[in-house]
């Protein structure tokens, strides 16, 4: 028999209510899960993470005001020796590979069965992963793409993209950020060698198109 201090502690972290109670109800079934906490926001996962450190944390990757990635980001930063399993709807690839970029040791899809949470939650708290198949195959044809434009860019190089974006001038952008014109003319020189453009114009336009900065 399992005693409660050999139970993997598992806490819920879903903004539906319905979802967490059909997760809590899902952990009773095995001897060696016990619910460890529920939360319905990314941010309460971070405070009660806090209080009660879970061992796994079942993870949903879009929720309003924080995502999942960020929760976990948090989470891990905060405690790396508790594991995020991230359970979600969605397979987008971006969301698998921020998910797992932000420390998630896995990825599931919510259709996955009982047996097979189970067997990922197992695995997670002894630092194996665990990725569905559609997540596999979405990591997969990530890597097969050409990398996307703007990703070599520097942090400041994107405050001058974004700075370009609303229009404004070398000028205007030094005194913005405060910093002298001669460096923004260096910095706009160096974002249009990295995007492989010609002009400040086909760089606004190519960032937009790529969501290169919020």
């Amino acid at each position: 028999m399992t005693t409660s201090s050999s139970r993997i502690r598992v806490m819920v972290v879903d903004d539906h209510t319905m979802v967490r109670r059909g997760l809590a109800t899902f952990l009773k079934v095995f001897d060696d899960l016990e619910l460890a906490g529920e939360a319905a926001s990314g941010q309460a996962a971070i405070q009660l993470c806090a209080l009660q450190p879970p061992d796994v944390v079942l993870m949903d990757m879009v929720m309003p005001d924080m995502d999942g990635a960020t929760a976990t980001r948090l989470i891990r930063k905060q405690s790396s020796s508790i594991q995020v399993l991230a359970l979600t709807s969605f397979k987008e690839e971006i969301l698998v590979q921020s998910a797992l970029q932000a420390g998630a040791i896995g990825y599931l899809l919510k259709d996955v069965s009982a047996d097979e949470l189970a067997a990922a939650i197992r695995a997670a708290h002894a630092g194996r992963a665990t990725l569905s198949p559609e997540a596999a195959q979405a990591l997969v044809h990530a890597a097969s793409q050409p990398p996307a434009p703007g990703l070599k860019l520097t942090e400041r190089e994107r405050e001058v993209l974004s700075l370009m974006i609303e229009g404004l001038n070398n000028t205007q952008i030094a005194a913005r950020l405060t910093i002298s014109p001669s460096t923004v003319k260096s910095h706009v020189s160096n974002i249009l060698s990295k995007l492989g453009v010609a002009s400040r114009t086909e760089a606004v336009s190519l960032a937009l198109r790529n969501r290169i900065v919020s």
